[in-house]
């Protein structure tokens, strides 16, 4: 339950303000149609969080503990300090084609977006360092709803009152802790 708490907790933080959220925003008010929206949101994150989540589970495999220790330790202190840069959106994540309708534009750019993005870089570290990455992936995809469908509904209005820095330090902090405990074996000591 841990690996599921702790990624939803983690990514819910950290997609406030990132460019995905932001593209969130951006393809409410274009098209005002949350459902596929979000249905698109939904659809994407789980196979781009599969995926990160197989890739951290493969690298469980071929890692000795000690070297995987230091990966995914050092991964979520690398993962604190990129928090704390603020995310914007291009004007490439911003182009949608009309073709595929609401749903599969959501799809595509939500999917291209999260590419290489903070979240799915903190799925791929915290399914290598839970030994239950569905449920990781399950609380990674959580947690970008949790942050992202309040911005399909609501938009704009919603983002100015959040206050991003304090969000980014919790979050900041929450992959600094998780990181000084994988380094520091902190598991050892319970």
């Amino acid at each position: 339950m841990e690996a599921l708490l702790m990624s939803t907790g983690v990514v819910a933080l950290a997609e406030i303000g990132d460019k995905t959220q932001l593209l969130a925003f951006v393809l409410a008010a274009r098209f005002k149609r949350p459902v596929p929206i979000i249905l698109g949101i939904l659809a994407a994150t789980i196979v781009n969080h599969g995926a990160a989540g197989a890739l951290g589970a493969w690298i469980t495999s071929v890692l000795s503990p000690e070297l995987l220790r230091w990966v995914v330790g050092l991964s979520f202190l690398g993962m604190a300090a990129w928090t704390l840069i603020p995310d914007k959106i291009d004007d490439e994540d911003t182009r949608v084609s009309g073709h595929l309708g609401v749903f599969g534009t959501t799809l595509v750019t939500f999917f291209l977006a999260e590419m290489g993005d903070k979240t799915q870089i903190a799925t791929i570290a915290m399914a290598a360092h839970y030994p239950q990455p569905l449920l990781v992936v399950a609380g990674t995809t959580l947690g970008m709803l949790i942050a992202d469908v309040p911005a399909v509904f609501v938009g704009d209005r919603f983002a100015k009152k959040i206050p991003m820095k304090l969000v980014h330090g919790v979050a900041a902090a929450m992959f600094a802790v998780m990181g000084l405990a994988t380094l520091l074996r902190v598991d050892r000591w319970l």
